[in-house]
């Protein structure tokens, strides 16, 4: 792995899109003339969803396409290639978002070659290690390159933990990797000597010897586990069977098949997307399933599918289907395990008291024909949560809370696993713990865990059909040590909002200053999509018609499920004809409108959303607005055609003459 020239391009991602035009068109700015750097870059602006079906060369033509600076969107298809920038230059929280290592992987083949902010998300400078991509949080070597004293890899790796700055020596992670990881060996799971938090117990019980890994981990050294599940999902397969062919050659095999996975689910709806229909994208998605698809029939694997165009003859009642880390929770993952799939949201299996987190393409590659996964040891954030939630404020409310707070907007989640306990955690399901556990990758953790009690036995026996008996060492240990400790009071909470680009810049939904009309109401996804969201929009949509409420006519209302599981529940208790009589359109279970895939999202740049998705990054659901908020709020929000709660709702209904 070679550094950056000693003559290179810079490029300071400036607040201001004017600076970058003026970089980007050959004027050489210092860092004081940069101003602001953009904080908070997030994967869908660096590659935005819509072009993920490239994984090829051309890939690098669309490299920080989706940037957004205000409403400006300065950087072109092909300009960084074009202008040879080599090193980028920005603020905080770098590489926010989704677990796709194409956003790195595009920099890569723009010509990037050293990436530099204050700060990086976990997944994306994972992603970017195992690419041979250099990152580094030093802002003062940006000076230093402009004045051409360019560092030497060695100063670069500088301060790198171990593994890190190992795969990077190399090249790339299956580069380094395929030797010390086939060779690796189950640890004998060490006789305890001090506390443990739970996460600490579940990783010990799956540590593998790997060459270069440290005996005692501490908090961020690397090591490598086995995994119990490895999934993968369409967008990242046929980069996945690339990269181990060309490492491997044609003829590799997986270790474990029967514990690897594969969903077609995040684009099933793509034939009604506005992005993929705009830009003719649609030929490459297939290109992707298809890819998929000879990959599963080669490996002999299992493959979740649900189309709507053919959902009744691939997904009818009772076939489990739906989006991967949801139909994980309903069908798979148990308490005490490790599980790894390719979406950031794959925390959401931690529900039920295992360690679920999500990885790029070069790990599930590595992982699907090792059975070894990277982690880095994590430390614990402990939500201490007393009291209980008032009527209709939910789990995402608190998620929303949470991300609203100093601590978590300023990083101090990053890498770290949150813990959700205390004494209230027993009066939320596991649907509800869910919706704190998938959203953990907002909150930059690496995943989040709620120790398994009776509810989740509960769950399991009433779900799945199955009966387990929980194991004396699955919860954290009175004493066990924590990085940080987040108390919250349930009875405290109202319902809560985001503002538009970032699920940080939360509000009390009561402190809105001015009305906010809205012309799109989504529920659903995989935060979203579960039973007991459906019962809240089911709750809200039949008291409104109870009360001849209407949908105005300027607002489109969308519910889309989370798994066929959840479908066949709303079937069950007549949900539907609920739906359908307020002009709801309902939408087959897959990831849509949350990832600019379907039905759901805004066509044009003036429209509002309100929506039960987990993330608002610029242009991810449209060139539009986008609130988040409860699945009661955007029930509410859709029968009164602005930003409502349900109280607010019922307030003026009943005080209306």
């Amino acid at each position: 792995m070679n550094p950056p020239a000693s003559t290179c391009r810079l490029l300071y991602l400036s607040q201001d899109a004017r600076l970058i035009r003026r970089q980007l068109a050959g004027e050489v700015l210092t860092r004081a003339q940069a101003g602001p750097l953009r904080d908070d870059v997030s994967t869908d602006e660096i590659t935005p969803v819509a072009i993920l079906g490239h994984y090829d060369d051309r890939l690098g033509d669309f490299a920080h396409t989706g940037l957004r600076c205000g409403e400006d969107t300065p950087i072109g298809p092909g300009v960084l290639r074009r202008q040879a920038v080599q090193v980028i230059v920005a603020g905080s929280r770098y590489g926010k978002g989704s677990s796709r290592e194409h956003s790195p992987t595009a920099e890569r083949l723009a010509g990037v070659r050293l990436v530099i902010a204050q700060s990086f998300e976990r997944l994306y400078r994972q992603n970017a290690d195992n690419i041979g991509l250099l990152t580094s949080t030093d802002l003062s070597l940006a000076d230093r390159i402009a004045q051409g004293d360019m560092p030497d890899l060695e100063a670069l790796l500088a301060g790198r933990e171990p593994l890190a700055a190992a795969i990077l020596r190399a090249g790339g992670l299956l580069r380094w990797g395929q030797g010390p990881l086939r060779a690796a060996r189950p640890r004998p799971v060490p006789a305890q000597t001090a506390p443990r938090t739970l996460v600490q117990k579940i990783l010990e019980r799956h540590l593998l010897d790997v060459a270069g890994t440290p005996a005692r981990p501490q908090p961020g050294e690397g090591v490598f586990v086995r995994a119990d599940w490895r999934f993968i999902h369409e967008y990242y397969t046929g980069m996945a069977d690339t990269l181990l062919g060309q490492a491997l050659g044609p003829d590799y095999r997986l270790q474990d098949s029967a514990s690897v996975l594969v969903f077609e689910d995040h684009t099933s709806y793509v034939r009604e997307s506005p992005a993929h229909l705009r830009a003719g994208l649609v030929p490459l998605i297939d290109a992707l399933c298809h890819a998929q698809r000879g990959f599963v029939a080669r490996h002999d694997l299992h493959c979740y599918r649900t189309l709507p165009e053919a959902e009744a003859a691939l997904a009818p009642d009772g076939v489990p289907a739906g989006i991967s880390h949801a139909v994980m929770a309903e069908q798979h993952a148990l308490p005490g395990q490790v599980v790894v799939g390719t979406d950031s949201h794959t925390p959401h299996s931690g529900a039920l008291g295992c360690l679920a987190f999500g990885v790029g393409t070069s790990d599930m590659a590595s992982a699907m024909v090792t059975g070894a996964v990277r982690v880095p040891w994590p430390q614990t954030v402990l939500v201490e949560l007393t009291g209980r939630l008032p009527e209709s404020v939910t789990a995402k409310d608190l998620v929303l809370h949470l991300l609203a707070l100093p601590f978590i907007r300023g990083g101090g989640g990053i890498g770290q696993v949150f813990e959700f306990a205390g004494e209230a955690i027993g009066s939320l399901s596991v649907d509800e713990r869910a919706t704190l556990t998938n959203m953990t990758a907002e909150l930059g953790g690496l995943s989040g865990i709620v120790a398994p009690d009776e509810r989740t036995v509960r769950f399991l026996r009433e779900r799945r059909g199955i009966d387990i008996v929980l194991e004396d060492w699955m919860q954290s240990d009175p004493d066990a040590p924590v990085a940080h400790r987040l108390p919250v009071d349930l009875s405290a909470l109202t319902p809560m909002l985001a503002r538009p680009g970032d699920p940080g810049q939360g509000l009390a939904l009561d402190r809105l200053e001015a009305p906010v009309r809205i012309d799109i109401a989504y529920g659903g996804s995989c935060t979203a999509g579960k039973r007991e969201d459906f019962d809240h929009y089911h709750a809200v949509l039949a008291w409104g018609l109870a009360q001849g409420l209407r949908v105005p006519a300027h607002v489109q209302v969308f519910l889309q499920y989370g798994t066929t599981a959840v479908r066949d529940y709303c079937r069950e208790r007549g949900y539907e004809r609920t739906f359908d009589a307020l002009g709801v359109r309902i939408l087959q279970p897959s990831c849509g409108a949350c990832a600019n895939g379907g039905p759901g999202v805004s066509t044009d740049a003036s429209q509002v959303t309100v929506s039960a998705i987990n993330r608002n990054f610029p242009g991810r659901s449209g060139p539009g607005q986008v609130w988040l908020a409860s699945p009661p709020t955007v029930m509410a929000s859709a029968l009164a055609g602005e930003l409502l709660s349900w109280a607010q709702l019922q307030a003026r209904v009943q005080s209306a003459p």
